[in-house]
């Protein structure tokens, strides 16, 4: 098993897409690379503990890789708009991979790069790769906030259409049901 944290924006739609990927076995919604020691979400939204909205995956390597987990991600948010998704705009809504394992950023930043020189978004991609640093779990509230409210407006309107273009772009991915 091995773990990477992503901040995608909100964590509900992060953590409702990855909650259906084959191969992760754990999706955690937290906080990360801020300076404030275990922040509240009501901390976090003010912008001032420097913290990003993330959610660590645990997953099996042997049945998806760090690369695919990591394709899902630039197609399931924006990458090029700095501290913003949709309506959404603080720096705790920003782009961003945090690792554990060097080898994993080495990755990123491969991929990255890649992307890059393809010019595959049309715009710089403005992801930041960093370890990990200061990490602790949001609110019990905010863990699984789609499957426990999906008729909630966000989740409605802006959570589910994104988990449908997961499912309709990376079937491939999807866990069994």
């Amino acid at each position: 098993m091995q773990t990477i944290t992503l901040g995608g924006g909100c964590f509900w739609c992060t953590e409702a897409v990855f909650d259906r990927v084959r191969g992760v076995t754990d999706v955690e919604s937290g906080y990360t690379n801020g300076h404030t020691v275990q922040p509240s979400y009501a901390q976090v939204c003010t912008g001032d503990t420097g913290h990003a909205e993330v959610v660590r995956l645990t997953f099996d390597a042997s049945e998806i890789s760090l690369e695919e987990i990591l394709e899902i991600f630039f197609h399931t948010h924006d990458p090029t708009t700095l501290n913003r998704q949709g309506n959404d705009v603080g720096t705790q809504y920003r782009s961003g991979i945090y690792f554990e394992d060097p080898a994993h950023g080495d990755i990123a930043h491969a991929m990255i790069r890649q992307m890059s020189q393809d010019k595959l978004f049309g715009a710089p991609i403005t992801t930041e790769v960093k370890p990990l640093h200061n990490y602790s779990a949001a609110e019990d509230y905010h863990q699984d906030y789609f499957a426990k409210n999906p008729g909630a407006g966000y989740c409605a309107f802006v959570v589910g259409p994104k988990v449908e273009k997961f499912r309709k772009t990376f079937a491939r991915y999807l866990k069994a049901e």
